[in-house]
């Protein structure tokens, strides 16, 4: 089990004051949090262990029993408290009622085609065929535009609706209004207080809407306003809505939830702990054809959601058929779903192919631009001939490496760049991106705290470089001298088991806003260490008793951390990171993903 927790955060953990990484060690509870989880153990029975990871994350003592045991039931609001729901669940049953033909545009990652499946299968059930738009991401970019809204209605649409998209579309909708075709736009992204020409918005982070419901992906989104239309065709007596069990789709709902990295609060987490316990029950053929390509096979995860699945996914709409994701997640035909997600693995193996040599590019330019980054605030790597559908993923290994926010900006022959950013705790890298347009550097942008996306002319690279560190260095400079690793406790090998996994998994699942447990592994020696793949390194740690431990450290070559993990063969070294058993040829074993080392004097 868990040994005792350092002295309280006035202390660095393990006395480690600057890591391989360059952060000083804390201990995620300070004196009122360690109150806080004795309070919890203590009166709700909930065993130590678990008390220190839900005190470390701001779970009150009342709250615990509930955050246990999330149900939608309970966490469920009335779909009705959302501005605009109840107007898209009317128009809705009127197409269901109609049997008009709907058009379905969705977003080209996880979270557009969980949505636009998801809507699918509802109208699905009704009776009711439509069509699911994904738009090109390089040709048309994200969100509806003009010449994809008259093609739908020239293929017959009489009700568009837009999913995890359509929010700041105005032009788009403006040439559906013309056209006398209703639009119902199911978002969640930021946008300001201009509303487009529609029939209903229902979008959580619109500014007049009051639900409380920001948290939610947009599959989250499209589920309430399902809730709502379903209750709707109740109450008039359809006798499909009695039979249809909406619960059973929450795995595309906890699929889109974890993969769109929204916080694990509230009802998302009901999501995601339902939707993993139907996606278990593997009754989507298209998600268990993906869940067998990825070679997944002991009970699903929000990492296999996050790590494996969701890559795949998105690999349709980086460099394929962006359809790809959402058409599979609409099949019942295991064969074809089959053939699909083999479609889907081999893209995702290009996507990497393609990914190591830009990114390898991208670092280079980075050194020579800003060496070792401590001095920049915001990393900006620009490039012709990179794939736009890649930047994003350049992004946020430059924003591993460097620990600054960072952009990856893919330029075309016509000096038109496609860009996308990644940014770090702490840091609203959205807001700085509405601030460039706003001042006329780019062309278009957008996104939200954690990641944004933009579009420049060539022409504004370096006053836009300029402009992002006048705008990001004051925070980032002040985040980045206050850098520190929250460790939740230390383990020896000999207390890293099963039961110690199995015991931390009631508190999960983990995620955004709920981040998985890190403990500190104490003066282990390092008995092998060595690079495994292109750039992880694994390591076997052995305590002073022999007790062993394996631990890998992802995309750590020619880093510090790795650097220390390969030349301290045979010292001691403290290592911190995150535990988990894996399913090896039928058994599971326990493994360190290392996040950060130091020497171990």
């Amino acid at each position: 089990m868990p040994e005792q927790l350092a002295d309280p955060v006035e202390r660095a953990f393990l006395n480690v004051e600057a890591s391989a990484s360059g952060q000083r060690w804390m201990s995620r509870l300070d004196q009122a949090g360690l109150n806080r989880a004795l309070a919890m153990s203590q009166s709700k029975g909930i065993p130590e262990l678990v008390a220190r990871v839900l005190a470390g994350r701001g779970v009150g003592v009342h709250e615990a029993e509930a955050f246990l045991d999330p149900t939608i039931r309970s966490l469920m609001p009335d779909p009705s408290t959302l501005t605009d729901c109840d107007a898209a669940a009317a128009r809705l049953v009127a197409a269901i009622d109609r049997r008009e033909s709907v058009a379905i545009f969705g977003d080209y990652d996880v979270d557009g085609a969980s949505s636009s499946a998801l809507l699918y299968r509802f109208l699905r059930h009704f009776g009711v065929e439509s069509e699911i738009y994904i738009p090109d991401r390089i040709f048309e970019g994200y969100g509806p535009n003009a010449n994809a809204i008259g093609q739908l209605i020239e293929r017959g649409a009489n009700l568009i609706v837009t999913v995890d998209c359509g929010s700041t579309s105005h032009d788009a909708l403006a040439e559906a209004a013309r056209r006398g075709i209703d639009v119902v736009v199911i978002d969640h992204h930021q946008m300001s207080h201009e509303m487009p020409v529609c029939r209903a918005l229902v979008n959580p982070n619109r500014p007049d809407d009051l639900s409380g419901q920001g948290h939610l992906c947009a599959a989250g989104v499209v589920f309430l306003v399902l809730v709502a239309t379903q209750r709707l065709l109740r109450q008039k007596g359809h006798a499909a809505a009695r039979s249809l069990d909406l619960l059973a789709w929450l795995d595309l709902v906890a699929l889109a939830t974890v993969c769109d990295v929204v916080p694990l609060k509230g009802l998302n987490r009901a999501y995601v702990v339902k939707g993993l316990i139907a996606a278990r029950h593997q009754q989507n053929a298209g998600l268990a054809a993906l869940l067998r390509v990825a070679g997944i096979g002991g009970p699903v995860t929000p990492y296999h959601f996050g790590f494996l699945v969701g890559p795949r996914i998105n690999a349709g709409g980086r460099i394929g058929d962006a359809a790809l994701g959402s058409r599979l997640l609409t099949l019942d035909d295991a064969p074809q779903a089959e053939e699909i997600a083999q479609q889907l693995d081999d893209l995702n193996r290009q996507r990497q192919a393609m990914e190591a040599q830009m990114l390898a590019e991208a670092e280079a330019e980075a050194m020579a631009e800003y060496g070792t980054g401590e001095r920049a605030s915001v990393i900006v790597t620009a490039r012709e001939g990179w794939h736009p559908g890649i930047v994003g993923l350049l992004a946020a290994r430059l924003k591993e490496r460097f620990q600054r926010p960072a952009f990856a900006i893919a330029f075309d022959p016509t000096g038109k760049g496609t860009g996308s950013g990644r940014s770090i705790n702490g840091f609203d890298m959205g807001k700085m991106v509405r601030a460039a347009v706003e001042s006329g550097l780019l062309v278009k942008g957008g996104g939200h705290a954690m990641a944004a996306g933009l579009t420049v002319e060539r022409g504004n690279l370096g006053r836009l470089r300029s402009f992002f560190e006048e705008q990001a260095s004051e925070k980032v400079m002040a985040l980045a001298a206050n850098r520190a690793l929250k460790i939740d406790g230390a383990v020896g090998a000999s207390g890293a088991t099963l039961d110690l996994i199995d015991l931390l998994e009631t508190a999960g699942p983990y995620g955004s806003g709920h981040p998985q447990p890190i403990f500190a592994v104490p003066a282990h020696r390092i008995r092998d260490s060595r690079l495994i793949g292109t750039a992880h390194v694994k390591v076997t740690l052995e305590a002073m008793d022999g007790a062993r431990l394996d631990g890998i450290a992802f995309r750590a070559k020619d880093t510090p951390l790795g650097d220390l993990l390969l030349s301290r063969r045979g010292e001691s070294v403290h290592v911190a990171g995150c535990l988990s058993a894996e399913l090896w040829q039928g058994t599971r074993r326990i493994q360190i993903r290392i996040l950060d080392a130091a020497p171990g004097f």
